[in-house]
């Protein structure tokens, strides 16, 4: 959007560049973010290069469906887990055209979280063709649209992290 800031605007240039560099495709699997993400990346004149589609997959019933998360996978770990995100990020591979993907499924709050995880807990999952997936959970604090943005910037930076070949790999 026009009242984006300079940093996230340059964030998302970076990520084209980086995806363009590779010549890798991106897919991103949003949940909690509601597609932040999407329209992060999309704001770099040319992201039809290096963007190929995103899935908001808000409730557990649009991660099953559109991304094929197995049921036993949300009902064993729940929906903010690394185990769900990292089916999300699976799933977004599988089912676009693209050779790297993010995910992203958290509490963004103000309600909805619990002791076990508050809000603020965000689960990150990140996977390219060929490799295996690198997940994470972090903890943002701040109002439900300070957490939505730092998801949205720490998942492109974990991307660009991936494309560099510094992600942990998380088993």
């Amino acid at each position: 959007p026009a009242d984006m800031d300079a940093d996230t605007k340059l964030l998302s240039v970076t990520v084209g560049a980086a995806l363009r560099r590779h010549k890798s495709m991106l897919a991103c699997a949003e949940s909690c973010t509601g597609g932040l993400v999407g329209e992060i990346v999309t704001t770099t004149a040319g992201s039809s290069e290096w963007f190929e589609r995103g899935f908001v997959t808000y409730s557990n019933a649009a991660k099953q469906e559109m991304l094929g998360v197995p049921a036993g996978v949300i009902a064993a770990h729940g929906t903010v887990s690394e185990e769900t995100a990292q089916a999300m990020a699976a799933g977004a591979l599988t089912r676009s055209h693209a050779d790297i993907s993010l995910a992203i499924t958290g509490i963004a709050g103000p309600g909805g979280g619990s002791s076990g995880k508050p809000v603020g807990t965000v689960c990150f999952a990140w996977c390219r063709t060929g490799a295996p997936v690198t997940s994470e959970t972090r903890h943002f604090s701040g109002t439900r649209e300070s957490i939505r943005k730092q998801a949205a910037v720490h998942a492109l930076n974990g991307l660009l992290a991936l494309l560099k070949g510094t992600a942990k790999i998380v088993p």
